[in-house]
């Protein structure tokens, strides 16, 4: 493979992977259709890139030199020589962050006749599992809809202009759909439904008008526009990546711009897998976006601070250090990333529970393969990118027969030449394990989700508005590496009453769902700056700024920022300059 420095770790160990290795590991399989053996891929390009677009190769361009490919997994080494490649990843899977907020927010202040900071004017977009687009949280007074358009990437139909997956219905399509006589013949004219709630419960905590209950369960910009995406794949029992992510922020950004609006855009979705150090094609794309017209981005942290999914050290000359790692018995499939500095040199070594050891591995390009016990483990030692002076070793765990073997694993460190020495260890998200699987020394900072370690995202984690106090399960920061603060701010993520499908309400828990409050707080001060006049240039990292410094402490803490919950609790109204 000539240009796999041009390739991610990942893709190069499933490039490298048998069938029957990927059917067994999930994280190989996300972005192979394997009956039509051909891969999406995220590429980072420079010139013309549909000049590499052909009957099996399908492009589908983004902004500022990103792109989707979907293309033959025999054609990958040939795309990745071509010059106009600078980056090649594969997708990840997004898991949902999911595990009384307005006045815990300072938002109602803001809300009375003196400021009426309602969202008008502005755009919020939830890219989610979809929305109850018949809620009457999301329709107006005369019944009609506030959601401007409706891309579900799962659904079969015309697709928007520029992309190839999924159908978009219009703000009269979905008009048409709400008169219907019929439900039966609702869904035939708009057939778009959210199965799990997720992002009906998002969208009704950002922008929710309450009018199901009578005001009550009002959300935070009641009055703004509303853009939604559902993603997914056209196919059943899809989930989403990182792909369809990023096909939605450009999407959204591309339908404010054509309805002459500002847009606050909700990302309550996630992936454990990465540097966390905004160095991903996904994190560095959204940081790119950011600087695109009048936007802000939000994303939560996560729910991976309890978890004991991460572990972290530093190595000095002459002392060896060890993580146990719990394999809990039925485990399927299992995963630890390594990340450390690429100046530093070390030995690994990888320890059985059964005491059978190897090592040390050696530092060479391609997988390796080793069998202990009934586990075949595949190991990839991966480079510097473009992006990043970080090295990743990446170890697959495949059960030989049906379970790993369970038990306390080790990955033994023994420092040869050590400069910089600092190391990371993440599994694999605590939803896709079984209760056991984890470190048995944890480290719980550096514990959120990408993309919130994007650097130009607004990353939000989660406390108890009711007992003022922060919420564990948070994905807690800094960022690896250079370590900026991450967090910005916590909002109310336990215990939100929000709108869910059919019409109701009822309690959530997790970042998802403080989220969308400091979504709907953008909103506000960009109304209240763009809309209103008071400030043209209310957007992006200025509404972070603002956010940032009108933030409250919570109780416990006495040092701000901090990696729980950043420069504090999300408070609107101390934000709002002047």
């Amino acid at each position: 493979m000539a240009d796999d420095q041009k390739i991610e770790n990942l893709l190069n160990l499933a490039l490298g992977a048998t069938a029957e290795e990927r059917r067994k590991s999930p994280e190989l399989m996300v972005g192979y259709d394997e009956e039509d053996q051909r891969w999406d891929i995220i590429v980072k390009y420079n010139g013309n890139i549909l000049r590499l677009e052909d009957e099996e190769v399908r492009i589908t361009e983004l902004s500022n030199e990103y792109a989707i490919m979907n293309l033959p997994e025999s054609r990958i080494d040939e795309i990745a020589a071509q010059p106009e490649i600078e980056y090649v990843e594969k997708p990840k899977r997004l898991v949902f962050s999911v595990n009384q907020g307005r006045a815990a927010s300072c938002i109602n202040v803001l809300q009375t006749a003196q400021y009426n900071l309602r969202g008008q004017g502005i755009i919020v977009a939830v890219l989610d599992s979809g929305v109850d687009y018949a809620h009457p949280d999301f329709r107006r007074e005369d019944g009609t809809t506030r959601i401007l358009a409706l891309w579900d990437q799962t659904a079969s139909g015309t697709p928007p202009e520029g992309f190839r997956i999924g159908a978009e219905f219009t703000r009269e399509q979905i008009n048409a759909a709400l008169e219907a006589p019929t439900t039966q013949e609702r869904y035939r004219l708009v057939p778009s439904r959210d199965i799990n709630g997720h992002g009906t419960g998002v969208l009704g905590i950002a922008a929710g008008n309450g009018r199901a209950s009578e005001g009550q369960y009002r959300g935070v910009a009641s009055e703004s526009d509303i853009l939604v995406v559902k993603l997914g794949l056209p196919r059943p029992n899809s989930f989403p990546r990182t792909t369809e992510m990023m096909q939605a922020v450009d999407y959204v950004i591309r339908k404010a711009r054509e309805f002459r609006k500002p847009v606050a855009i909700n990302l309550s979705f996630g992936t454990v897998y990465g540097g966390h150090d905004g160095s991903s094609l996904l994190e560095t794309y959204l940081d790119d976006m950011a600087n695109i017209w009048k936007t802000t981005i939000l994303a939560g942290t996560g729910n991976e601070g309890a978890a004991a999914g991460h572990t972290s050290g530093r190595l000095i000359n002459g002392e060896v250090q060890e993580a146990q790692i719990g394999v809990a018995p039925g485990e399927l499939s299992f995963n630890i990333q390594l990340w450390k500095s690429y100046v530093d040199e070390m030995e690994i070594y990888l320890v059985h529970p059964s005491g059978e050891r190897v090592g040390p591995l050696q530092e060479t390009l391609g997988s390796q393969r080793y069998q202990m016990g009934e586990t075949e483990i595949l190991i990839y030692y991966g480079k510097p990118s473009p992006y990043s002076t970080s090295q990743e070793i990446y170890f697959d765990f495949i059960p030989k027969r049906e379970y790993l073997d369970s038990g306390i694993w080790r990955v033994r460190l023994v420092p040869r030449k050590i400069v910089d020495g600092n190391f990371d260890m993440w599994l694999p998200s605590e939803g896709s394990l079984n209760l056991g699987s984890r470190f048995y020394q944890p480290t719980p900072d550096t514990t959120l989700t990408l993309p919130s370690s994007s650097r130009k995202l607004i990353s939000v984690g989660a406390y108890d508005s009711r007992l003022m106090t922060y919420a564990p399960f948070s994905g807690r920061g800094y960022t690896r590496g250079e370590h900026f603060v991450k967090p910005d701010l916590a909002a109310p993520g336990v215990g939100i009453m929000t709108t869910v499908p059919g019409g109701g309400y009822q309690p959530m828990t997790g970042t998802s769902f403080a989220v969308p409050f400091a979504t709907g707080a953008a909103a506000m001060l960009m109304q209240w700056g763009i809309v209103e006049g008071n400030d043209a240039f209310l957007y992006g990292e200025k509404v972070k700024a603002y956010l940032r410094r009108g933030a409250r402490p919570l109780p416990g803490f006495t040092e701000y920022p901090n990696p729980q919950v950043g420069y504090g609790a999300l408070c609107v109204e101390n934000s709002l300059p002047g």
